[in-house]
C-alpha cells in the first residue's frame, strides 16, 4: 500500500494545510519518523537538510500540543537564527489551519517582546541555545508542561560550540519529555549526547548522496590563489546563473569577495555572523524576493537555507570535508530542480578535494572555460576588519588534519 500522510495518521486539518502548500506525498524521512514520533518514542533522525525533516517533527508536534493549555509544550532547538526563522515560517503555515501559539526566540530580537509572548500563551517555542538560556536565567521561560523537545541540526549545534548550553537546557526540562534529535551526521559528540539524554531511541536514516546530490551537476575549477577571483568572474559570466550562493571560509574572505564582486558590477550581498540580526534578516528577505543575484556567505548559511530559484552554488573556498561540501551544494538542486555546483581548487587544496571525492564517492568533473589573462596589477579589494590570528590558527589546524587524513589514504 502506498504511504500517504493520511496513512501516517496525520489529521484532516493538517492534511488541508499540506494540500494548501501543494505537498502531496511524504518524503522518506517523514514516512519513517512520523509514526515513531506519534507513538511517543524518542528518535534519532539522520538526514540532510532538504529532505523534509522539518515537517517530520512539526506534524506530530502539532498533533501532540493541547491547544487549550496556554503553556510551552514543545521546544525546538536550532543552531542558527536563520534556521529558527525558517522553521517558524513552516510552523506558521500549519498554524493557519491548526491554531497554536508560536514564539521564535533568538538573539538580535527585542527580548521584551519575547517575554510578553511567553507570559501570554506561547505553546511552541523555536529558538537558539543562547537566547533560550537567557530566558531561563531571567525566569521568563518554564518547561513544567513540556511534552516534546527537538534538537535540530545537532551536529552543527555541537560543532559551533553549543554543547554546554544544550546540556544546560536539557537539564531544565522534565524527565518525562519526548526527545527528538535530527542530525546530518553522527559524530562522537552527538552520539554521546543521545546516549545520555534519549530513552531507548529508534534510529531512522536517509542516505545523504541519494537525496542531496542526484540533481546537482558538480565541477571542479582548477585555479591558483592569485587567479581565483578572475576565474570566478569568468565562470559566472559563462554560466549566467539565475541565482547563486558563493561560500567562503571566513568572514574576512567573504568581505573581500563582496568588495571585489561589487567593484566588478555583480548584484550581490553578504551573509555572515558579524552582521546584525536586523541586517541578516533584511538580506535573506531580499534574497528570497530575488532582489539581488548572488549571496556571498560563510557556512552559517549552509544549514537550513531553503530558497527557491538557486541554480548555482560556488565553493570559492573549498570546504574541509565531504559533510560540509554536501551541506553547501545542497542549497541547489532542490524540490526536483536541477542545480550546478563549482568548487575552486588551488594546488594546495588537492588533499581536501580527494577527501571530498572519497566521501561522496564521485570524481568531480573538470570544468572547461576560457581562462582570462590577468597581469595581477590590481590588488584584491580588502575589507576593513582583519581576520583574527585565532581564526587563522584554527583554520590551519583544520586544514593540517585534512591533509594528514588524505596522506594516510
Amino acid at each position: 500500500m502506498k504511504t500517504t500522510f493520511s496513512t501516517l495518521g496525520v489529521s484532516t486539518v493538517l492534511l488541508d494545510a499540506l494540500t494548501a502548500q501543494g505537498i502531496q506525498d511524504p518524503t522518506p524521512i517523514q514516512a519513517m519518523a512520523i509514526p515513531e514520533i506519534a507513538a511517543g518514542r524518542d528518535l534519532i533522525g539522520e538526514a540532510q537538510t532538504g529532505t523534509g525533516k522539518t515537517l517530520a517533527f512539526l506534524l506530530p508536534i502539532f498533533e501532540k500540543v493541547d491547544p487549550a493549555l496556554p503553556k510551552v509544550q514543545a521546544l525546538i532547538l536550532t543552531p542558527t537564527r536563520e534556521l529558527a526563522i525558517q522553521i517558524t515560517a513552516e510552523a506558521r503555515k500549519l498554524a493557519a489551519y491548526a491554531p497554536l501559539h508560536l514564539l521564535a526566540a533568538y538573539g538580535g530580537q527585542d527580548i521584551q517582546g519575547q517575554i510578553k509572548k511567553l507570559q501570554g500563551s506561547a505553546q511552541i517555542v523555536i529558538g537558539t541555545p543562547g537566547r533560550l538560556l537567557d530566558h531561563l536565567r531571567r525566569g521568563t521561560l518554564h518547561f513544567d508542561d513540556l511534552k516534546v523537545l527537538v534538537l535540530d541540526e545537532a551536529d552543527q549545534m555541537l560543532h559551533i560550540g553549543f554543547q554546554n548550553e544544550v546540556e544546560m537546557i536539557l537539564k531544565r526540562t522534565p524527565a518525562s519529555r519526548q526527545t527528538l534529535c535530527f542530525s546530518a551526521t553522527m559524530p562522537a559528540g552527538v552520539r554521546k549526547l543521545t546516549h545520555k539524554y534519549l530513552k531507548d531511541p529508534v534510529h531512522v536514516a536517509v542516505p545523504a548522496p541519494t537525496v542531496t546530490l542526484k540533481d546537482i551537476e558538480q565541477f571542479v575549477v582548477e585555479t591558483t590563489d592569485r587567479q581565483k577571483r578572475y576565474d570566478l568572474f569568468a565562470v559566472l559570466k559563462k554560466e549566467r546563473p539565475f541565482m547563486g550562493i558563493l561560500f567562503c571560509r571566513t568572514k574576512y574572505r567573504a568581505d573581500a569577495l563582496f568588495a571585489a564582486m561589487s567593484q566588478e558590477g555583480f548584484s550581490c550581498e553578504l551573509l555572515h555572523g558579524d552582521l546584525t540580526q536586523a541586517k541578516r534578516e533584511k538580506v535573506m528577505k531580499a534574497f528570497r524576493k530575488m532582489e539581488f543575484q548572488f549571496l556571498i556567505a560563510t557556512d552559517v548559511a549552509a544549514r537550513g537555507l531553503d530558497i527557491e530559484g538557486i541554480t548555482h552554488v560556488f565553493n570559492y573556498d573549498i570546504p574541509a570535508d565531504a559533510e560540509s561540501y554536501i551541506h553547501r551544494i545542497g542549497r541547489t538542486g532542490r524540490a526536483g530542480e536541477k542545480g550546478r555546483a563549482f568548487t575552486f581548487v588551488a594546488p594546495k587544496d588537492k588533499p581536501e578535494q580527494r577527501v571530498i571525492e572519497d566521501g561522496i564517492q564521485l570524481r568531480l568533473k573538470h570544468y572547461n572555460f576560457d581562462r582570462p589573462e590577468v597581469k595581477h596589477t590590481t590588488p584584491e579589494p580588502k575589507p576593513q576588519v582583519m581576520e583574527s590570528k585565532s581564526a587563522r590558527r584554527q583554520q590551519n589546524i583544520a586544514k593540517n588534519k585534512v591533509r594528514a587524513k588524505a596522506r594516510k589514504k
